[in-house]
C-alpha cells in the first residue's frame, strides 16, 4: 500500500501535468521547458510503476495529451496521434533499444532512421484521391482541430498529389502526419518587418503556431509558415505501399510533399554505437539547420515491427527522442518586480540586463515565488544562470556567487500589495502570497484580460495593452 505523502505527490504530479498539457497543447503558451516537464512525467511514471495501485484512467501517463482549444471544429484522427518517450544520453539509448530487442524474435533484423525533432506544431493532413480535404491540429491525440483552411495557405503544402508528372499514383485515401514550422531565416525577415509596425514576436514557434490556430485565414496567410512530412497515419489503395521509414520518407517526397531528407541518416543495428554517437554531436550541428529543432527521433525503420511492438503507455516503443539540455546563458539581476495576477496571487519577476539566448533576446524570467528565491539564495544585483528552451518562459536558475562583490541586496516578498497598497496574506502550507482585495486594479487588468482572451470570450485584438487602457480610463471597473 502507497504512503499517505505519495499518494498526495502522484495527485500533486497529476494535476502539475494537466496543467502544463493544457498550457502547452491548447494554449500554445508554456510555462515550462520540455526538459521540466519530462523530469515531472517520470517521477510519476516511476512512481505509478513503483505503486500500481496508484494508477487511474485518468493519469497522464495513460493517455496521449491534452484537450483541444474551443474555437474550431473537432476532428477525430484515425488513429491516435502519440507522443514520443525520450532519452538524454547514449546509455538510455541503449536500454531504449535491449527493452524491444527482448520483444523480438531473435535474430530478426533490425535498422533505424534517425531525423530532425522539428519545433514547430504537429499537423495531420488528408487527402482523399490525391486531393487535400482535411488538416487538424494534433489536439489531445484523440481529437484535434480542424485548421484546413489555415493550412491551405501554406505554399509548400501541396492541394493535390502527385505534383510531379512521373510520381508515383496518388493513393484512393492517405492520411500523413508532419510539423509545421518557420525556418530561422524567414522568421527573422518576418520579425524584423513586424517590429517596424510595432509588434513584437519572439520565436518562430509561437509565430507559427498562433497563426494555425488563429480564427482567420489571412492571418496564416501573412506569415511564412512551411512544412516538413515524416509519417504516414493510414494508406489504402497504394499499389506498392511503403515497408520501411525510409521508403516512406522517399514515397512521400516523390508525391510532391516536403520532407526533411537531407538531414535524415540510416543506421543498421550493427552501427548502434555509431547511431548513439551521432546522436551525441549532433548537438554541434543543430544549430546550422535552417530551422529550430529540440533533438532527434530514433526510428526502426522496419515499418512491419511498429505492429510487433507496439506501445507501452502513450509511448510508441519503436520510436524514441534524442533530446538535448536546454541552452543557459549568464546575466545580471537588475531588479526584482512583483506582478499580480488576477486571482490575486504575487509573482516575483526577474528584470535582466539583455542576453541573447535561444533565438530571443532575454530581459526578464520568471522567478516563480519567494521559497524559490530564498532557497536559491538569490540577490538583486547578482550574476545568474538563465535558462530557456525554446518558446517558453526564461527560468532563472541561480545565482554565479563566485561572483559577487558584496553590493547584492537580499530580497523579501513587499508586505503591501505593489497595485493597492493593501496587506498581502500568505496561508498556511502555500508558497503563494495573495492580495486580498478585489477592488486591486492589477487584479481588474488581469481579469479583463482574461476575460477577452481565447479560452474565454475570444475577443479578437483585445490584449493586455487594451485591457490596461480601458481600466485605467474608467471604462471597465469590474467583472460582472
Amino acid at each position: 500500500m502507497a504512503p499517505p505523502d505519495v499518494v498526495k505527490r502522484v495527485e500533486q504530479l497529476r494535476r502539475l501535468i494537466n496543467y502544463h498539457n493544457y498550457r502547452y497543447y491548447v494554449l500554445a503558451q508554456p510555462e515550462i521547458s520540455d526538459e521540466e516537464y519530462d523530469l515531472l512525467f517520470r517521477e510519476l511514471k516511476q512512481l505509478e510503476e513503483q505503486y500500481p495501485e496508484l494508477i487511474t484512467p485518468d493519469s497522464p501517463t495513460q493517455r496521449v495529451g491534452a484537450p483541444p482549444a474551443e474555437g474550431f471544429a473537432k476532428v477525430r484522427h484515425p488513429k491516435p496521434m502519440l507522443s514520443l518517450g525520450n532519452v538524454t544520453s547514449p546509455e538510455e539509448l541503449w536500454a531504449w533499444r535491449e527493452r524491444f530487442m527482448k520483444l523480438l524474435p531473435e535474430g530478426t533484423h533490425v535498422s533505424y532512421v534517425v531525423e530532425p525533432k522539428i519545433d514547430g506544431l504537429t499537423v495531420v493532413l488528408h487527402y482523399e484521391n490525391g486531393v487535400f480535404t482535411l488538416g487538424a491540429t494534433r489536439g489531445d491525440g484523440y481529437v484535434g482541430e480542424d485548421i484546413t483552411n489555415n493550412l491551405r495557405t501554406i505554399r509548400s503544402l501541396p492541394l493535390r498529389i502527385p505534383l510531379a508528372p512521373d510520381g508515383p499514383p496518388a493513393p484512393a485515401r492517405l492520411v500523413v502526419r508532419g510539423e509545421a514550422y518557420i525556418s530561422k531565416a524567414e522568421f527573422e525577415r518576418f520579425r524584423k518587418e513586424q517590429e517596424k509596425l510595432g509588434h513584437k514576436f519572439t520565436s518562430p514557434r509561437n509565430t507559427a503556431a498562433g497563426a494555425l490556430r488563429n480564427l482567420d485565414p489571412k492571418v496564416a496567410a501573412s506569415r511564412p509558415l512551411d512544412v516538413y512530412l515524416y509519417h504516414i497515419v493510414v494508406i489504402e489503395g497504394a499499389e506498392s505501399p511503403p515497408a520501411t521509414q525510409w521508403e516512406v520518407l522517399h514515397y512521400l517526397r516523390d508525391l510532391g510533399f516536403p520532407v526533411a531528407l537531407a538531414w535524415c541518416r540510416t543506421f543498421d543495428d550493427s552501427e548502434f554505437d555509431a547511431l548513439a554517437d551521432y546522436c551525441v554531436n549532433w548537438v554541434n550541428e543543430k544549430d546550422r539547420l535552417p530551422f529550430e529543432v529540440d533533438g532527434l527521433v530514433i526510428k526502426i525503420n522496419e515499418l512491419a515491427l511498429h505492429d510487433v511492438l507496439g506501445f507501452v503507455g502513450r509511448d510508441p516503443r519503436w520510436a524514441i527522442a534524442y533530446k538535448y539540455p536546454a541552452e543557459q546563458a549568464i546575466t545580471r539581476l537588475l531588479d526584482i518586480v512583483v506582478e499580480v495576477g488576477r486571482t490575486g496571487v504575487l509573482t516575483p519577476r526577474a528584470v535582466l540586463e539583455p542576453v541573447f539566448l535561444a533565438g530571443a533576446t532575454i530581459s526578464s524570467a520568471t522567478l516563480h515565488n519567494e521559497d524559490y528565491i530564498i532557497e536559491k539564495d538569490i540577490r538583486i544585483g547578482d550574476m545568474v544562470i538563465v535558462r530557456r528552451a525554446g518558446e517558453v518562459i526564461p527560468q532563472v536558475l541561480g545565482p554565479v556567487k563566485e561572483l559577487r562583490t558584496g553590493q547584492e541586496k537580499v530580497w523579501r516578498m513587499p508586505k503591501t500589495c505593489p497595485s493597492c497598497g493593501e496587506p498581502v496574506v500568505r496561508y498556511p502550507g502555500e508558497v503563494a502570497y495573495y492580495c486580498e482585495n478585489t477592488a486591486c486594479p492589477a487584479q481588474l487588468v488581469r481579469r479583463v484580460e482574461y476575460f477577452a482572451s481565447r479560452p474565454a470570450m475570444d475577443i479578437e485584438g483585445f490584449g493586455p495593452k487594451q485591457a490596461k487602457l480601458f481600466c485605467e480610463k474608467g471604462f471597465i471597473k469590474e467583472i460582472a
